[in-house]
């Protein structure tokens, strides 16, 4: 998730646990402890930006990681904070739980977390909340503001945690809920279109949790289209795109593409725009694809050109917004079909 949620997120937690030891320091160190896994920016400035991709939210989001960290972490708190009751082993569960809470909300989103690292590249990505969801961290945000007004002593304090952790944790199990009911839909959609993919991949659009983006995987590409929670069928709009992986023989070097191949989890296609060979990594969906179907690919990487690739995660996430586009995606999660172009 952004790094504003999982801060208001820590300092929720932090007061819940031991707000009545240390008062507001609490929540000062547990957003703080739930912002340690994301110290792997740093990396980005000494990384080429195809490595900064498997290096974020890898190693540093890895339960190996954790249990190191969270028990340097619980001792150097137990040693230099004494006094306030906190034993070393709840120190140890505090950060723990802090570390833990972070590397299940990323594993949430559609980018990818390196649980298992070093051990195995594999990457968790449940896709049911989009990595910034107003919807969800708002709740949050009020519980955190809250906290910050209230007296220390306050007995309200803890009206604030339980508010904006029970309504947040409600709507992540209604984005579930929803995820399960747009694949049903998806299976059903694709079976009348005569459409057997190989897999299936269903995320969340920007900013919401009602539209979502699909992508099913046939041999030769992927058909991609849209569903929302409140279209009235399941009769779903899809649009071909081949993978193109001939494309990809073009290629000297080929480092630079196995890792790009390995990030994405093999959810891409390949197109030439211009005088480059792009990367699609088709997971971060389409540049405003709700109102063209056709529309590029929010992530895509220049394969002829590496050093281009700076910003290749943001590059193309809120690229070519206007009012126009807010205005067709929320007729579209509304379940307006004819807001989107043919």
């Amino acid at each position: 998730m952004d790094s504003i949620t999982h801060i208001v997120l820590g300092a929720c937690i932090g007061e819940a646990v031991a707000g009545k030891e240390l008062g507001k320091r609490a929540m000062l160190l547990g957003a703080i402890a739930q912002s340690i896994p994301d110290i792997d920016f740093l990396l980005s400035i000494w990384l080429r930006p195809v490595d900064n991709l498997l290096a974020h939210r890898g190693f540093t989001h890895s339960i190996f990681f954790g249990l190191i960290i969270c028990t340097l972490a619980g001792w150097i708190a137990s040693r230099y904070s004494k006094g306030n009751g906190i034993t070393f082993s709840r120190w140890v569960f505090f950060f723990s739980l802090e570390f833990g809470i972070h590397l299940l909300l990323d594993g949430c989103n559609n980018y990818g977390v390196g649980w298992f690292e070093p051990f195995s590249h594999q990457r968790i990505a449940f896709n049911i909340l989009y990595v910034a969801d107003p919807f969800f961290s708002v709740w949050l945000g009020i519980g955190f503001a809250g906290l910050l007004l209230l007296r220390s002593d306050s007995a309200n304090r803890i009206k604030c945690v339980w508010f904006a952790l029970i309504i947040s944790s409600a709507y992540l199990l209604y984005s579930f809920y929803n995820k399960i009911s747009i694949e049903s839909d998806v299976r059903s959609s694709l079976s009348r279109q005569q459409v057997t993919p190989g897999r299936i991949l269903t995320t969340p659009t920007p900013l919401n949790n009602w539209l979502w983006f699909i992508a099913a995987e046939v041999p030769t590409g992927y058909y991609i289209g849209y569903q929302s929670v409140f279209d009235q069928n399941d009769s779903i709009d899809l649009v071909f795109f081949p993978k193109q992986e001939s494309l990809l023989n073009e290629l000297k070097d080929k480092e630079d593409l196995n890792k790009l191949i390995r990030f994405s989890q093999g959810y891409y296609t390949v197109e030439k725009r211009g005088d480059g060979l792009l990367f699609n990594d088709l997971r971060f969906g389409q540049i405003a694809g709700w109102s063209d179907p056709h529309a590029m690919f929010a992530f895509h990487y220049d394969l002829y050109h590496p050093d281009a690739n700076l910003f290749v995660v943001q590059q193309g996430r809120f690229s070519n917004w206007n009012r126009g586009t807010v205005e067709i995606l929320i007729k579209r999660i509304s379940g307006d079909r004819s807001a989107s172009k043919p």
